[in-house]
């Protein structure tokens, strides 16, 4: 039998949140039920959609977000879908941020380990 487990991620803006999912190439809706084992559901502020009827949502609890899945029946790969969000939130996080701040985009990389190199300067 399945279940519903949650892992807490840092995440803690909704907005770039649905901005990663929608760039990673996810089908999300918000505020929606996620689906598990025999039609048991549970609600999430973000839901990620699958063609298999197990979704991955996230909601909110406290000041974070929250990865609520039946994973048993979604059939992903846990830790590198978590990884591949957490990358894409913490970029445009960091995108968001120093322009907010005035900082330029001078460089940009991705390196063969799959890190992101951003360089930022800004005239003072």
């Amino acid at each position: 039998m399945s279940h519903f487990s949650t892992v807490r991620v840092q995440i803690k803006n909704g907005t770039v949140l649905h901005e990663a999912l929608l760039d990673l190439g996810h089908n999300v809706v918000q505020n929606a039920e996620v689906r598990g084992y025999q039609g048991k559901t549970t609600t999430a502020d973000y839901v990620v959609r699958q063609g298999n009827g197990y979704d991955l949502g996230f909601r909110k609890q406290a000041e974070a977000y929250e990865l609520v899945a039946d994973f048993w029946g979604a059939k992903i790969d846990q830790q590198q879908f978590i990884n591949s969000v957490t990358q894409k939130y913490a970029h445009k996080m960091l995108m968001q941020t120093a322009s907010q701040q005035g900082f330029n985009v001078e460089e940009e990389e991705i390196m063969q380990d799959g890190t992101v190199r951003v360089v930022v300067g800004r005239w003072v």
